[in-house]
């Protein structure tokens, strides 16, 4: 997928928002018993039922949720709610699970006068653990009638999917098609088992544009090749991820449904924006983490040539550590993408490193050689919170971007007592 960078004058970033900000879409969150004391059910509903595109995790191993939203999305055209639970992954649960997923929907179903098959359900948390059914059902009775279109409301739905995030990620823009406003807002979840390919994250999109099913599916695959599977944190990928976006028209735009026209390629660039954004959120979130690193891979021979060394650097142990201990062991990166199975010549590579932040950097390596650098200025630029590295593989004009984080002694602390 490829998009115009004027696109990017055209998006309209708004100061608050999120999953509620696009018209006709309510949503709500609250404790209800899930865990031991902090947010766990969340809902989200459209006014009239909406298009939607869904990509989920590539395990072999798939909760229930999964299951049943995979079924959903080959067998219905429109879909109206989101129902999703933190704390417990329903997952390597056997027939109760597939049975506890179904009561989810059938629960919230029940609550908002739709049909079963017109809610995704979403779950995630600790895996082979019965899920509390009871308790869900009971808390899905509960807050339903608390759903609101209010930026508040979007929060507590952002707040009530985290499991060991430190912070909610929600974010939302406007464009223009047609001379109307839509609006895309979205949050999403994740911190530790993250890695291309999905991981332990969620993510929802919700936009009052009008388009296809086919179109929107089309876009969200796209998205998330670009976004989601191109963040990593420990190199280990789960059984509940997915990305649901939901479309109900409500902008009042002509349908879009020829992927050549100009308001489809608009609507892609203002859907990779937002998503990019979402996703960079859970890399700088990756557990224990106090460095957000961004890799660009440019001149290489081809996208999957880029991406793949990107995420090849982003997903080395090696160079995270070194990162932690702001140390200039450059050459661990180098390593890294010559561990991948795609070739390049490493006489032809350039690689530095620069802060985000202040656009101060040091180049390391030349045309495959070493540079001689200022030592203080490269303590001066791994002392930076948000870093990118750059390489050239002076082969093409294609580009890369995978974005993770240093890997810390607090991230072995928070995964050998995650069991809540």
């Amino acid at each position: 997928m490829t998009t115009q960078n004027n696109e990017s004058t055209k998006l309209h970033w708004l100061p608050t928002g999120g999953i509620t900000s696009a018209q006709g879409f309510s949503a709500t969150g609250a404790f209800v018993g899930i865990k031991k004391k902090r947010p766990d059910l969340a809902l989200i509903a459209s006014e009239s039922p909406c298009t939607f595109g869904l990509c989920s995790t590539q395990n072999t191993v798939k909760a229930a949720s999964i299951l049943w939203n995979q079924t959903i999305l080959g067998t219905q055209p429109t879909v109206s709610a989101v129902v999703i639970n933190s704390g417990n992954a329903n997952a390597c649960t056997g027939e109760a699970g597939a049975l506890h997923n179904q009561q989810m929907a059938e629960s919230v179903a029940k609550a908002l006068h739709i049909e079963p098959e017109s809610v995704l359900v979403a779950s995630t948390g600790i895996i082979g653990v019965p899920l509390s059914i009871q308790v869900v059902i009971q808390g899905i009775e509960t807050i339903a009638p608390q759903l609101n279109s209010t930026n508040e409301s979007g929060s507590l739905a952002a707040e009530a999917i985290r499991t060991t995030d430190t912070f909610a990620k929600e974010a939302a823009l406007t464009i223009q098609l047609g001379g109307k406003t839509v609006t895309l807002g979205g949050m999403t979840k994740g911190s530790g088992m993250i890695h291309p390919n999905m991981a332990t994250m969620l993510g929802f999109v919700t936009t009052d544009v009008a388009i296809s099913k086919p179109l929107l599916q089309k876009a969200i695959s796209a998205v998330t090749v670009e976004t989601y599977n191109q963040i990593s944190v420990d190199g280990d990928t789960s059984t509940n991820d997915m990305v649901a976006v939901l479309a109900n028209g409500k902008a009042g735009n002509a349908l879009i449904e020829d992927e050549t026209s100009a308001d489809y390629h608009l609507f892609l660039t203002a859907l990779l924006a937002l998503n990019t954004k979402l996703a960079k959120l859970i890399a700088k979130d990756g557990e224990g983490a106090s460095k957000l690193l961004e890799v660009v891979v440019s001149q290489a021979e081809s996208v999957e040539q880029a991406r793949t060394l990107a995420k090849a650097v982003i997903a080395s142990n090696l160079v995270k550590s070194a990162f932690f201990g702001e140390s200039a062991n450059w050459g661990r990166i180098l390593s890294a993408m010559g561990g991948t199975s795609l070739a390049f010549n490493p006489s032809l590579v350039s690689m530095k490193v620069e802060s985000t932040t202040t656009g101060l950097g040091v180049s390391f390596f030349e045309q495959g050689q070493p540079v001689a650098y200022d030592t203080d200025l490269a303590k001066t630029v791994l002392k930076e919170a948000e870093l990118r590295v750059c390489v050239q593989l002076g082969l093409g004009s294609a580009v890369g971007t995978a974005w993770g984080c240093d890997l810390t002694h607090e991230y072995v602390t928070i995964n050998a007592d995650y069991m809540t």
